[in-house]
């Protein structure tokens, strides 16, 4: 056996083109930073201090203290979660994480200027604070999750270039749904995760490799690259609830999105052990639905996380969620490959396309049955008790405990039916109104983007060596394990070989 150290590689003018894509896009932000972005008021020196002294305000109120947790958690799962879930590839973990990492980091400076070009424009400038960096993650999740749909088949740059206009039509599709529509979807059922899967599909349908075959062989896990994968989906099945309920109001909207999510993914769980052994062969486990499916259920109840869904509604929903991701691994992702030549790595459409879909018609239809005896209608003074908090700055400890004001969970998670603007089951129309256009979005714009992804000029590997390291990365490999292409070159006749 011949083993070399990376002294092989194809011709994919990655020196060239990698570099020049990096920086340019780097120098690009960096200038539309400089000339429209600023602090918002609580980021702000100036116009922090002068709030404190106007509004005998504390430092403690500031909304990174409630905001910075959920970020933390979430931030872990777009560079973890995300990242390790896709390692179960064989001879593309380097890719995987990296590719994440590198994606992520362009994306979410992307993102923030696109989401504040549509709802953090104040003065011809875009103002950011925490919850700016919580958008765009997760904007930049459904990147990531448009990503798997296309492991190990596409290069940097083209990844790259495909996280420029998606972070673009992700910010204009959700301008459209929760500005022009007023629909609801803290957890991002319908603009994260229905948009990203199918926008991957449709961008992977564009690119179908006829001989991606003869990579067949490298196009499946072994028992450490799977057990690598388990991380992500462990880090991201721990931290769903911060993800649907990061942007939610404070006190019960915040503190049910949690609830929901929890337990229905512990649910969904359940129900992807269940239907794994009652598919598999002699009873046995496929570690593809385990470490996939059982997410189904965070996907599942983004939409309706912070409304009345019942602890049993979520629950419900998850299991619902966890059978059709499994069945759909099972079933559904052979017919796509073979019949709509749609190769979907990661099964996207499993993990957050169908339950994206379940999460937005469950929004619609519980949307559409709220009621002011439901959710209250703030007609009497209600006393929030917050959990204590404490935060200590050197030695200074201060307590936060009762704050009163006229409450109404319904003002929180309903506005427009609060106000009188429009009816529940008009709340409910409008939520399926938003489902056919984040469709009509992620198809129309996974088309385009495709076939500009398409152009020979992007460093995109051939057929026969996808999924494999070797191509971008300085590995120690077998060359046996390379099949023979006609640009295959050699770096240097010094070369030790064992």
């Amino acid at each position: 056996l011949t083993l070399c150290f990376g002294s092989y590689l194809l011709p994919t003018n990655l020196r060239l083109t990698l570099p020049l894509t990096c920086v340019i896009l780097e120098v690009i932000l960096i200038i539309l930073f400089a000339v429209l972005v600023e602090y918002d008021h609580e980021t702000d020196a100036k116009l922090w201090h002068k709030h404190l002294l106007q509004h005998n305000d504390s430092n403690y109120n500031n909304d990174f203290y409630y905001r910075y947790p959920s970020f933390q958690d979430v931030h872990v799962m777009i560079f973890v979660g995300f990242g390790f879930l896709m390692t179960f590839l064989q001879r593309y973990g380097f890719s995987s994480v990296a590719f994440n990492f590198l994606i992520a980091a362009f994306a979410l400076q992307w993102a923030t200027l696109m989401q504040g070009f549509f709802h953090g424009m104040h003065g011809g400038k875009i103002h950011i604070g925490v919850e700016s960096m919580i958008n765009a993650d997760f904007c930049t999740g459904s990147v990531l999750i448009s990503f798997g749909a296309l492991l190990g088949k596409t290069s940097p740059v083209q990844l790259l270039l495909m996280a420029v206009f998606e972070v673009t039509l992700f910010a204009t599709n959700e301008y459209i749904l929760l500005s022009i529509l007023q629909a609801k979807d803290a957890g991002g059922s319908m603009t994260i995760h229905t948009f990203g899967a199918y926008f991957g599909l449709v961008v992977a349908r564009v690119l179908y490799r006829p001989q991606l075959d003869k990579s067949k062989h490298k196009n499946c896990s072994v028992y450490h690259s799977d057990l690598f994968a388990m991380i992500g989906t462990i880090y991201l099945w721990m931290f769903w609830p911060s993800f649907n309920s990061a942007i939610t109001a404070h006190g019960d909207d915040q503190h049910r999105t949690v609830m929901n999510t929890y337990y229905s993914l512990a649910a969904c769980t359940l129900a992807t052990f269940a239907m794994s052994s009652l598919v598999g062969p002699g009873g046995k486990l496929d570690m593809v639905h385990i470490q996939n499916a059982a997410l189904a259920g965070g996907v599942a109840v983004g939409t309706a996380g912070e409304m009345m869904l019942t602890p049993f509604g979520s629950m419900a929903v998850g299991f619902l969620a966890g059978t059709i991701s499994t069945l759909g691994y099972k079933f559904l992702s052979p017919v796509m490959e073979k019949k709509l030549k749609i190769q979907d790595t990661c099964g996207v459409h499993n993990l957050h396309g169908m339950p994206g879909i379940l999460g937005a018609v469950v929004g619609a239809v519980t949307a559409s049955l709220a009621t002011r005896e439901v959710y209250g209608d703030g007609s009497v003074l209600a006393l929030r008790r917050l959990s204590p908090r404490r935060v200590y700055v050197s030695v200074c400890v201060q307590h936060v405990s009762l704050t009163s004001r006229l409450s109404s969970s319904m003002e929180d998670v309903f506005p427009e039916i609060y106000a009188g603007n429009f009816s529940a089951s008009e709340q409910g129309v409008r939520q399926a109104i938003s489902l056919a256009v984040t469709l009509g979005m992620a198809l129309v714009g996974g088309v385009i983007v495709g076939f500009i992804l398409k152009l020979p000029i992007y460093s995109g590997p051939p057929d026969t060596i996808c999924f494999e390291d070797a191509i971008y990365w300085e590995v120690l490999t077998a060359l046996i394990a390379l099949p023979f292409h006609p640009g295959m070159r050699q770096l240097s006749e010094n070369k030790k070989y064992l």
